[in-house]
């Protein structure tokens, strides 16, 4: 497992992304997956930045990456406002563009492009997220 510690800013988004497709690469995942993969990390970065933090470098994000033969597992864990996934509704595909709420798309697409999704939450510890991927989708 590798632990990497990034600033809580959009700027580190790149280098963050950067370090999920060599992982996922090396790992040996297809390239549809490794976009997959790179896509729900950039998502759940990006709403720690939003939501967790409320704005930009007002916390770090910490990130491990561990790989296996089958599977590849990311770790977020931040020091802000916690959340209830539970509460978020699933977004309305039904309302024409203009009209929709932005909110939820995120968690939507994460769950959809991982495998694992699954939220940690601690008033003293923080906020976890685990994505994991399988490559062959037995688990």
């Amino acid at each position: 497992m590798k632990t990497f510690v990034f600033p809580g800013r959009y700027g580190s988004l790149e280098r963050i992304s950067h370090v999920i497709v060599e992982a996922a690469t090396t790992a040996g995942f297809n390239d549809a997956d490794v976009y997959a993969i790179q896509t729900a990390v950039d998502e759940a970065c990006s709403n720690i930045i939003d939501h967790a933090y409320g704005g930009q470098d007002l916390g770090d994000i910490e990130m491990q990456v561990s790989t296996s033969h089958n599977n590849i597992t990311i770790v977020l864990h931040d020091q802000g406002r916690p959340f209830t996934p539970e509460s978020v509704p699933l977004p309305d595909f039904k309302t024409d563009l203009q009209n929709r709420k932005e909110r939820g798309l995120g968690l939507y697409f994460m769950r959809k492009l991982m495998d694992e999704v699954r939220f940690e939450f601690s008033e003293e510890g923080g906020n976890t997220l685990t994505l994991i991927k399988y490559k062959d989708k037995k688990g």
